[in-house]
């Protein structure tokens, strides 16, 4: 992408064209959660999101949120953005740690099913004043996953709510399957390079407020996007991103994915280790 704020780790689009995909919705087929409700899993299926998810205390939260902050501080000074912090997990063990940590598998296996690999993960962080959007689109346009059976915890290290621009979700916006959108590399201000117009035919917008410490969970296929950060305190969030096992990844992203719950009967996935680094 052309702005150094851009998804790092999204192919072309002329890439993800020789990519077939099955961009359907595929509700959770678990019955029996162990974690979640079953009202909580029909929710999901119905409108495709949870929000209010605690995960961690306080206390736990502030302690990574100084790991983040120190990290930050080293990929800024080596020219980096507030975005650019993705496939954290091949890089950081803390954040390995976190996409494999037991409190959020066990919510993710609850709507995937038992055998879950966890394939990446994106710190978006809107600095105070940041004037970028994320605007309104599906992640599965970005990714060359099929069949489309993937989940985005996007756990908050800071406060999020309306004023320092939290997430937005459109309820049952995944039902629609695949939508057309449009290229915005020309806009500067946009974080992501696509945008779904007229998003709001589909739905009425939720903000998604969050305290630091909970997380949300969407479908691949829900509509979303943030707003400009136009406060004086800063907004971060984890994104941690799953998939059912039985998910075949194209173009090598196979390489990124992790067995976190059950088994992958076929090795699809590389299941690198944890890194090193921390």
């Amino acid at each position: 992408m052309q702005s150094p704020t851009r998804f790092k780790t999204i192919p072309q689009q002329d890439e993800l064209s020789t990519v077939e995909r099955d961009l359907r919705f595929h509700p959770s087929p678990v019955t029996d959660p162990g974690t979640l409700s079953r009202e909580e899993v029909e929710r999901f299926n119905r409108e495709g999101y949870l929000k209010g998810l605690r995960i961690f205390s306080p206390e736990e939260m502030a302690e990574h949120r100084a790991y983040f902050d120190a990290l930050l501080a080293r990929v800024l000074a080596e020219g980096g953005s507030s975005y650019s912090i993705s496939t954290a997990h091949l890089t950081y063990g803390r954040v390995y740690d976190l996409l494999t940590h037991r409190r959020i598998v066990s919510l993710v296996r609850d709507l995937l099913g038992e055998n879950v690999v966890g394939w990446g993960s994106h710190y978006f962080c809107k600095m105070p004043g940041d004037g970028k959007v994320v605007n309104w689109h599906q992640d599965a346009s970005y990714w060359p996953l099929t069949p489309s059976k993937a989940v985005t915890v996007w756990l908050a290290i800071d406060d999020a709510d309306v004023e320092n621009a939290c997430m937005r979700y459109i309820p049952g916006s995944h039902h629609y399957g695949h939508l057309t959108y449009r290229l915005t590399e020309e806009n500067e201000d946009a974080v992501l390079n696509q945008e779904v117009e007229n998003a709001e035919e589909f739905g009425r917008p939720v903000d998604v407020e969050l305290r630091a410490g909970e997380a949300s969970l969407h479908s691949d296929l829900l509509l979303h996007g943030s707003q400009a950060n136009r406060s004086s305190r800063r907004r971060c969030g984890l994104t941690l991103r799953y998939c059912a096992a039985d998910v075949r990844a194209g173009l090598g992203w196979n390489a990124k994915g992790i067995l976190v719950s059950g088994s992958d009967p076929t090795g699809h996935w590389a299941s690198p280790p944890r890194p090193e680094r921390d």
